[in-house]
C-alpha cells in the first residue's frame, strides 16, 4: 500500500525525474505526523480546558521545581512558546487564576511568574494524561526505535 507520500514522490519522479525529491520523504512525512500529533494532544488539553501554549507555560512553570516561578524571559526561553506570545499566553493564564505576578526583587523593573495552587492542580492532572496520549502515538515504534528517533531528530534540532 503506498502511502500519500510515496504517491507524491512517485509523481515528481514521472514529472521531474531531474530532481532529487528525496528530501520530500522525511520532511513530508514529519510534517503530516506533526499536524496529526498536534491534533491528538489539542485534544488532550481541551480535556483539561488548556491550549497547547497554555499546558507549555504552565508545565514549564512545574518543571522549574519548587517555588514554580520564572521570569518572563526564562519562562519563554525554557518553553515552546515565543516571548512573543508569552505576555498573551499570561493574561489569559493570570486571568483564570493559574499564574501570578510578582515585582522581581532582585530586578525592580522585572517580574516573577509563579504558578498558582490552582495552576498546580490543574497541570498535574493534565500532565499524565499528556504522556499517555505521547505513550500511545508512539506505540508503533518499538524502544529503540524511539531512542533512534529521537537523536536523529536531535541532530535535525530538534
Amino acid at each position: 500500500m503506498t502511502d500519500h507520500v510515496e504517491a507524491v514522490l512517485a509523481q515528481w519522479a514521472a514529472e521531474r525525474p531531474d530532481l532529487d525529491v528525496s528530501p520530500m520523504a522525511v520532511l513530508g512525512r514529519l510534517s503530516r505526523t506533526s499536524r496529526r500529533v498536534d491534533a491528538e494532544l489539542a485534544g488532550t488539553f481541551a480535556a483539561h480546558n488548556l491550549d497547547a501554549a497554555s499546558f507549555d507555560v504552565l508545565a514549564t512553570l512545574r518543571r522549574a521545581g519548587s517555588p514554580f516561578t520564572l521570569s518572563p524571559k526564562d519562562l519563554a526561553a525554557q518553553s515552546m512558546v515565543t516571548s512573543a506570545a508569552v505576555a498573551q499566553r499570561l493574561n489569559r493564564l493570570e486571568a483564570r487564576g493559574l499564574v501570578s505576578r510578582s515585582r522581581n526583587n532582585d530586578d525592580g523593573r522585572g517580574t516573577l511568574v509563579s504558578l498558582t495552587a490552582a495552576g498546580r492542580k490543574l497541570i498535574d492532572g493534565a500532565l499524565p494524561d499528556h504522556v499517555a496520549t505521547e505513550h500511545r502515538l508512539l506505540e508503533p515504534l518499538t524502544a529503540v526505535e524511539r531512542q533512534t528517533l529521537a537523536e536523529l531528530l536531535g541532530k535535525l534540532g530538534g
